[in-house]
């Protein structure tokens, strides 16, 4: 029996596998649902969830198709760590934000963009946040706590480059949001070796933040316009000249599932589509802008604007 028994335990440590479920995996189920309470006013309930102890190689494979991935970074760390929604998560996320309400109308068939990831940002770190207070008096502090939303990752094959080949605290979760209305998987993975780092022994020195706020408080105030725009089209100066009450001008390629939003220096910030939020108009953001001169979810540019008429050459001189 002895010698089963030593085997038994030998087993556990040559592999990577499941853990039993420690402070972490219970505290974030908690600190998931009071986030997505207080920060969006949403129903948020975790059904079920493990925790695991994975390798690098294991991890990369988890990401679903289309599934939004997060980096985060530990407060005076120097790992990464991670966290995914999957899509009909974002979707439901994303209507609770721009609707108000969650349907059951299943997630659009799109790739995640950093407009994603920048309106979760708020959600991420208010979980990660109470995480950290729930975990005060609790072990798993030292490799769970201090974390915080840092990017967004484009493309699955880049995790293996961007993560540390290491051991990973990983806890999964299934999700459901506005009762079932919408429900899928949610992954956090975070580095055991931040554990070695100490960075959670001692609080950082406090930091006088009122000039922070007092610049915020004045730049919040700042009004910033941004132009939508459905269509363009220019037209020669004769012909405007010549432009009657009553009088019709087509908008080429104009459509209210493609709206640029534009800044005053004419700047592309990004696209949408038109619609309505509580009875107002609004632009539901579908494109973020690319550095690459403004080229659409596609990898085309906009179609520029079309002349009207064609302006008439000059006359050759006579005599």
């Amino acid at each position: 029996m002895q010698v089963l028994r030593r085997k038994i335990a030998q087993a556990g440590t040559q592999r990577l596998g499941a853990v039993a479920g420690g402070g972490a995996e219970r505290a974030f189920r908690l600190a998931l649902a009071r986030a997505a309470r207080d920060a969006m006013g949403l129903a948020l309930d975790v059904t079920q969830s493990a925790q695991d102890r994975l390798a690098l190689a294991e991890l990369v494979d988890l990401p679903p198709d289309r599934a939004l991935m997060l980096m985060l970074d530990q407060n005076g760390g120097d790992g990464l760590g991670l966290i995914v929604l999957s899509p009909p998560l974002l979707s439901g996320l994303v209507e609770m934000l721009t609707t108000g309400r969650v349907t059951a109308a299943p997630p659009p068939n799109r790739r995640p963009t950093r407009t994603d990831g920048a309106m979760l940002a708020a959600l991420v770190d208010a979980a990660l946040a109470g995480l950290d207070t729930a975990l005060a008096d609790d072990a798993d502090r030292i490799w769970a706590a201090g974390w915080r939303y840092a990017g967004f990752v484009e493309e699955t094959r880049t995790l293996g480059l961007l993560l540390e080949d290491a051991p990973y605290q990983v806890i999964r979760a299934e999700v459901a949001l506005m009762d079932g209305a919408k429900s899928g998987p949610l992954i956090l993975a975070l580095p055991e070796r931040a554990a070695a780092s100490g960075n959670t022994a001692e609080p950082a020195p406090a930091t006088d933040h009122s000039f922070s706020a007092h610049l915020a408080a004045q730049v919040d105030t700042v009004t910033a316009r941004l132009d939508a725009v459905v269509g363009r089209l220019t037209l020669p100066l004769a012909r405007l000249a010549t432009l009657l009450p009553g009088e019709t001008l087509p908008l080429p390629l104009a459509g209210i599932d493609r709206v640029r939003l534009v800044g005053l220096d004419g700047r592309l910030v990004g696209e949408g589509r038109l619609g309505q939020a509580r009875g107002l108009r609004a632009i539901r953001l579908t494109m973020e802008a690319r550095a690459d001169g403004d080229k659409g979810a596609d990898g085309t540019r906009p179609p520029a604007a079309v002349p009207l008429h064609p302006v008439a050459p000059p006359r050759a001189a006579t005599g």
